[in-house]
Formats: C-alpha cells, structure tokens, sequence
C-alpha cells in the first residue's frame, strides 16, 4: 500500500468568534492534511515535534486516534509545544496569532522508509525557515532520491512579509523539489505581489515545477500543467462554520485522488489527461467543502468521498 508522509510543524489552534473561545484542536497545515487522510483510510505517516508536555502527549494521541502514524513525531528536550490562535470573523474566515516558545530546539528528523510513487506532503514557514530547513533538505533529497512524489503547499502568510527576501533561496529550492505546487491568492499577494495566476505560474513557478494549483477562496480554482493545460474548476456554494482547514483539505482531496487513481510518479511528469486531473481535482474540492462544514479542521470521522 502507497504511503502518505507528511511533515511540519504541530500546533494548538484555539478557535475565537465573537472574541470568545469556541473550542481547542491540534492543527498545522500538514497536520490537517494528514489526519484527513488518516480518516479516510490512507496509510498515513506524520513528521514533526511536539513539546514535552500535556499538549504534545495529547497530540501524539490524536494523531493515533486517527489512524496516523506517530512514531516520527519527536518531543522537544525543551519547550512547548506552539499554540494557534484562530480568530473567525462574519463569513468565518480566520485570522491568526502565533505563539511560539523560543526554548525549541528542532531535534534531527528520524523519517520513515519511502518507495516509489510514495506521497510527500509539505509546506507553510516550517518548509522555509531557516531552523527547520536542515531537517526538511535532508528529508526532501531522500524522498526525492526513492522516487516519491512531492506536493509543496506554499502557504506563505502576511505574518512573515518582512522575511520574504530571506527565505526567497528556499521557495525556490521548493519548488524544484516538487512535482505539484500550490498556492493561495493570499501566498502570491504577499510573496510576489501579484494575484493573476497564469503571471505567477509563467513568471515564478514553470521554470521549477510544470503542475501548479492556485485557489482562490469562493472562487474558480486554477490549475496549469505542463505549458499547455489551463483549467478552471468551480468552487461550491456553501455557508461555511469554518474555513480553518479547507486549503488543507484541499490538499487532503488532491493526494487522494492521486492514490484513487493509481497515478504514479511518472505519468505525472509524462503528463495527465484532462479526465485525470478532472477527477483529482474533483476530490480535492470535495474534501476542501466537506471539511467547512463543520468546527474542526479535518473532514469528519466515517465520511466517504464519491
């Protein structure tokens, strides 16, 4: 069975509205993805630290209760483990503050065996940054080196516009790891200033990686593959509760698609079919809609994607 490995950064999201606490969860972008997937079925692994207290021991614990593997997950010698705070407003999109303990120190990745046509999830400042960047390199290059296909979530935030010039040698290296690329009206906005998605795709993303998926909120999500393919794909009208995890899930519904399908590696660089990348992005939107209907940031427990 193919394997799902994802890795990045753990949090704590707390969930405001009205400036009230509604509730807590574990999260992080790639956390999100993977427990999506471990809902699903797929052989899921997570890559990450956690803090050496009741929180990190209480992710540890979700991760499994979900059908994920967490032998990967290490705990900090010092620290705790960070904590999100998710403010909603009135159509329930989020705003955010980040706390972090500046006692971590990231402890050297121990990672799973990867094979051929393996799914490598990655992404947001944790892929970027210069104190997990070692650990991220080496895991990529060995992902890389056995064959897996690697998806690259940007999902660059206006918290860190001032460190776009610093961190701009890593976007780039990146984007060359990867075989699929992602992004948000939001990443290119901060990162490029620029929100048209066929100017970012020719300008910044097709001399690295030829698959590229940019999404917009509500609106029509974009994919330009190979030079020549350019899609439109509409979004679903729905009333959210949250819009936490739907790029996430998003993510979530694209690498089930692939596994769905059988896609490898090679037809990937070979090339899709329109009907092929129909479907992926079929479930991707799928998994993206399932997961704002409700409070948490993962599609829920026991649902089954058509």
């Amino acid at each position: 069975m193919r394997k799902v490995i994802g890795v990045g950064e753990t949090v704590l999201d707390i969930v405001f509205k009205h400036e009230q606490p509604m509730g807590a969860l574990p999260g992080g972008s790639v956390f999100n993805t993977i427990v999506s997937l471990g809902r699903v079925g797929a052989d899921a692994t997570f890559i990450s630290a956690v803090g050496n207290d009741r929180v990190g021991t209480n992710v540890i614990s979700f991760l499994k209760d979900n059908g994920v593997h967490a032998d990967y997950v290490t705990k900090y010698a010092e620290g705790q483990t960070p904590i999100s705070l998710a403010f909603l407003n009135e159509q329930n999109d989020a705003d955010y503050l980040f706390y972090h303990d500046n006692k971590q120190h990231s402890p050297d990745f121990t990672y799973p065996d990867v094979q051929p046509d393996d799914i490598v999830i990655f992404g947001s400042f944790y892929a970027v940054s210069a104190a997990t960047r070692p650990q991220v390199v080496s895991f990529l290059e060995f992902a890389h080196s056995r064959g897996a296909i690697i998806y690259y979530d940007v999902n660059f935030r206006s918290g860190h516009r001032n460190d776009v010039m610093r961190i701009t040698p890593n976007l780039l290296e990146n984007y060359e790891y990867a075989d699929v690329v992602r992004g948000s009206r939001e990443d290119f906005e901060v990162l490029y200033r620029q929100s048209d998605p066929a100017r970012v795709y020719s300008a910044e993303i097709s001399f690295y990686c030829k698959r590229f998926v940019y999404t917009d909120g509500v609106n029509p999500v974009q994919l330009r593959a190979d030079g020549a393919l350019c899609e439109s794909y509409t979004v679903s009208t729905i009333q959210p509760v949250s819009t936490i995890g739907a790029g996430d899930n998003f993510n979530a519904g694209f690498i089930f698609g692939l596994l769905k399908l059988g896609i490898t590696r090679q037809q990937l660089l070979d090339g899709l079919t329109k009907e092929q990348w129909d479907k992926i992005m079929s479930y991707a939107l799928a998994f993206s809609t399932e997961s704002c209907k409700g409070t948490q940031n993962y599609v829920p427990k026991g649902w089954k994607p058509e």
